[in-house]
């Protein structure tokens, strides 16, 4: 069984999504509310016509997907509160270039550097305001405690 994460925007749905696959590669679809091929009765015209997007799924090579979605139009809600995606890079290398990639405009909660149980981890909420927790790979003490 996995799990994988759907998160939601205010509107950067779009522009946050297209960042994630330039950083984490894979195959990004996109269907914005508009492209619906039907509503039920009542529906607002400003959901039938938006661009936002409805859905999206970021397809990685490992088998794993980041999904997301804009919140509805009108529609208010606080993106990502209280959830962290956690990244676990192939390497020491690729942890710090994805943690600067992350923090570049937004917020390091904890600066990614050693820690007893990954040879690097850090925290940070990005300009999106999706929290992320990027560590390199595990050091094998710590599991064998």
């Amino acid at each position: 069984m996995s799990f994988d994460p759907y998160i939601h925007f205010q509107g950067t749905c779009r522009e946050a999504m297209t960042a994630y696959q330039a950083l984490f590669g894979g195959k990004l679809d996109l269907m914005p509310y508009r492209a619906a091929p039907e509503w039920p009765p009542g529906t607002p015209e400003a959901m039938r016509t938006s661009d936002l997007v409805m859905h999206g799924t970021l397809a990685l090579p490992d088998g794993r997907c980041l999904m997301a979605s804009d919140f509805p139009p009108g529609m208010g809600g606080d993106p990502q509160q209280a959830v962290s995606i956690c990244h676990t890079a192939p390497s020491i290398e690729r942890a710090r270039e994805i943690f600067a990639v992350l923090a570049n405009g937004g917020t390091v909660i904890m600066e990614f550097q050693p820690t007893f149980w990954a040879d690097g981890f850090g925290m940070v909420k990005d300009r999106f305001g999706t929290h992320w927790m990027v560590l390199a790979p595990w050091r094998s003490q710590a599991l064998s405690a």
